[in-house]
């Protein structure tokens, strides 16, 4: 059975181009080859405001249990991590199970 997990990070008011930016150019590189599948990585326009959210498909909530912990040990991101948690405010997990009838589609690395 497929899950996604949606993450939502609710920033400090006029950081979500500064985040976005250093996960592009820094952060990306470093989580996708660990967590594998992205499903999705939007930023809010309407509704509340300043929000990333991203989504990530596991095939188990083992799978997914496994890639965390390897990317919370792996030494770049604890370090990207640093540079960007302080521009965090709040963070959010849900653990999604698609309907029946939905195709689960995300980037490959």
């Amino acid at each position: 059975m497929m899950i996604v997990e949606e993450r939502i990070y609710t920033l400090r008011a006029g950081e979500a181009g500064a985040y976005l930016a250093a996960y592009e150019q820094e952060g990306l590189a470093i989580q996708q080859p660990i967590l594998g599948r992205m499903v999705g990585y939007y930023a809010t326009e309407f509704g509340p405001l300043n929000q990333v959210i991203h989504l990530w498909a596991y095939e188990s909530l083992q799978e997914r249990g496994e890639r965390r912990a390897r990317l919370l040990a792996d030494p770049a991101w604890k370090a990207y991590a640093a540079k960007v948690r302080p521009m965090v405010l709040t963070q959010e997990n849900k653990l999604l199970t698609p309907a029946s009838f939905m195709q689960v589609r995300w980037q490959h690395a």
